[in-house]
């Protein structure tokens, strides 16, 4: 009976290590706003951006934290926003440059709004203010929409793009680093794209994978869902679907992949709220079900991706 109990005991142990676990990333700081995606964090790990947006998501700003003594300081307003509709933030691998997605105008003394383009902010040490924004200009930014930066340790650079011209929706593309420029942007293959959304694309510094969302494809969880792709001596190879840990019903994208850690970061809507109820709930009961951080709105999670590298 002992040795039953002992079995029992370990084959509980074992099936434990093994489960992969989701958790909420920064949950007291992402409910302070209606809905919070895209993370960025700087190679160091001391500071935090992400994108905060209205109820309806028209209004948006990135919003930066940093940590002192093991805790998070209190949010605020990144310098180089708040006036504008900005979001995708992602730092460079020296954590000098913070790039980012915004319709913000080309002339700094203009209010209209233009299409997406991808800007960046730059600092002369981690302790310094961020630069004026600086739109990247050709070959990385057209007159149509450019989203989500992602950079290689080796400088290439991953985006999404719309190109209507193309009859396809979102795409992702990179611009290669060659000779301390980035040459023209080239559309990855279809092992990775579609005729469908292909959009908020994480590349591993050492261009060994690429996680990004998918819309609605055939056989995925429903709405968006989360991808991966390896890289097989420079050819993408056809991209798989996270599963059901990582992706829910709901809409799941903006992943960023923290490789000091092997965490993978990354931003869902799903939605736990419960409506099925034995009795009627009081207005505290009621304001609980509406506040739980799994209620639809757009929340940061996290989980490893040490298994989800092996089992893709």
């Amino acid at each position: 009976m002992k040795c039953l109990l002992f079995v029992v005991f370990v084959f509980n142990m074992l099936s434990g290590f093994s489960q992969q676990k989701m958790t909420p990333f920064l949950e007291d700081i992402v409910k302070q706003f209606p809905n919070v995606r895209d993370i960025a964090i700087s190679p160091n790990g001391s500071e935090i951006m992400f994108s905060a947006q209205s109820t309806m998501g028209n209004l948006s700003a990135i919003i930066t934290i940093r940590k002192n003594r093991n805790a998070w300081s209190k949010p605020k307003v990144a310098s180089f926003s708040g006036q504008f509709f900005d979001l995708e933030p992602f730092f460079s691998h020296d954590g000098l440059k913070l790039y980012f997605a915004s319709t913000r105008p080309l002339n700094n003394s203009g209010k209209t709004p233009k299409d997406f383009d991808i800007w960046f902010v730059e600092r002369s040490t981690l302790q310094s203010e961020w630069s004026q924004p600086k739109n990247m200009g050709s070959p990385i930014n057209t007159e149509y929409g450019e989203f989500y930066p992602s950079m290689a340790s080796n400088g290439n650079f991953y985006f999404t793009r719309d190109n209507p011209t193309l009859k396809r929706k979102d795409d992702i593309y990179v611009s290669a680093y060659v000779n301390g420029r980035l040459s023209a942007p080239k559309v990855l293959s279809d092992a990775i794209n579609s005729d469908g959304y292909e959009y908020n694309a994480f590349i591993a510094p050492d261009e060994s994978y690429i996680i990004y969302g998918c819309y609605n494809k055939k056989g995925g969880f429903g709405s968006g869902d989360l991808y991966i792709s390896h890289n097989n001596n420079g050819t993408w190879m056809p991209s798989k679907n996270l599963g059901s840990t990582v992706n829910s019903t709901k809409m799941d994208y903006c992943p960023f992949v923290d490789t000091k850690t092997n965490t993978l970061f990354f931003t869902s809507k799903r939605d736990h709220t419960k409506t099925d109820f034995e009795k009627p709930l009081t207005v505290g009961q009621l304001l609980n079900e509406f506040n739980k951080y799994e209620n639809g709105l757009s929340r940061l999670y996290s989980i490893s991706i040490d298994k989800i590298l092996k089992e893709n």
